[in-house]
């Protein structure tokens, strides 16, 4: 939760207040996904390597490293959601670990959505670019292609996040990204202009290298490494995130009630046998007023409080 002088401050001087006092844990955020990213890219580089001869085919492969990766990036919004928010004690690893082994199913199907997404842009782009060549009339098509694109950017600023954080239908949570792209657009943008800071600061430390191809790589590398994606996700979570609550829960003074449960609660082992699951259902408090379209933070994400009230009821009548 912000403090009294965070509220007095311009937005924009505590998202930088917050991204520089995190920049230690962000990077550290970023290790922890640098290492299946590098693992998992340096393997599809190398099967995309066997078919060189067709490009096309070794992009292709190479974009697939997606699907596997992704579900560790779980780890890394879980992580940066917190402290867009002003999380100032978020305990990285034990974060990290715990979004990854929660959201794997869900975030294995957002990889293979975001490489279909992926492969539609490049092939399109790729298209496009070469008829412009023949017939300008092809930039029309190309404008078109762009905007679905920038469309899909905007559903994966909401996705992961609201995977991450609700217990909902994967349904729901396209359904609400979707509708959260284009209602949404101001956040959006803000969250893009974000990306694009991030992107100019990255190509200038890249032209820095003036040419030198060795250099390039290692600049490269120490961006993916150690920076990029945390900061990334920090950008957009700090534009998107609270925004995103506040339309779920329909309830701003929400946003602020879950951080607060979050501070108090660490959520429990996901592998957790179901007698310890029983125990954790009876153990927790939830007041019986609470309206049951309400959302209540139980077992590491937010779940609906008529949910709860009926997990509650059938841990009593349960024999364990």
């Amino acid at each position: 939760m912000a403090s009294q002088s965070q509220q007095d401050t311009l937005p924009i001087a505590v998202v930088f207040t917050r991204l520089f006092h995190n920049l230690p844990r962000l990077m550290l955020t970023n290790l922890l996904f640098a290492v299946p990213l590098a693992a998992f890219t340096a393997l599809f580089w190398l099967l995309g390597s066997l078919v060189q001869d067709n490009p096309t085919a070794s992009n292709l492969l190479l974009f697939f490293a997606v699907v596997p990766v992704f579900p560790f990036y779980a780890g890394v919004v879980k992580v940066t959601s917190k402290m867009a928010m002003g999380e100032e004690k978020t305990p990285v690893l034990r974060t990290f670990v715990s979004g990854v082994r929660e959201n794997i199913p869900a975030f294995l199907l957002h990889g293979a959505v975001l490489y279909v997404i992926t492969v539609f842009s490049y092939v399109s782009i790729s298209l496009y670019i070469q008829l412009i060549a023949v017939n300008p009339v092809f930039a029309g098509p190309l404008i078109i292609t762009i905007l679905i694109i920038l469309l899909f950017l905007f559903m994966f600023f909401y996705i992961p996040a609201m995977t991450v954080t609700f217990d909902i239908p994967l349904k729901y949570i396209y359904k609400n990204s979707f509708l959260m792209a284009y209602g949404e657009l101001k956040k959006n943008f803000i969250g893009l202009l974000g990306l694009f800071f991030l992107t100019v600061v990255s190509m200038t430390c890249l032209m820095a290298c003036y040419g030198s191809p060795v250099a390039v790589v290692i600049v490269t590398m120490i961006l993916a490494a150690v920076f990029v994606p945390s900061i990334a996700s920090f950008i957009v979570h700090a534009a998107v995130y609270a925004r995103m609550c506040e339309m779920i829960t329909d309830k701003s003074v929400q946003v602020q009630s879950v951080n607060a449960k979050i501070r108090e609660k660490q959520p429990p082992n996901a592998a957790q046998s179901r007698g310890e699951y029983l125990k954790t259902v009876r153990a927790f408090e939830l007041d019986p007023s609470v309206p049951d379209d309400e959302y209540v933070y139980f077992n590491g994400k937010m779940v609906k409080a008529g949910t709860v009230k009926k997990l509650k009821q059938e841990a009593a009548e349960g024999g364990e």
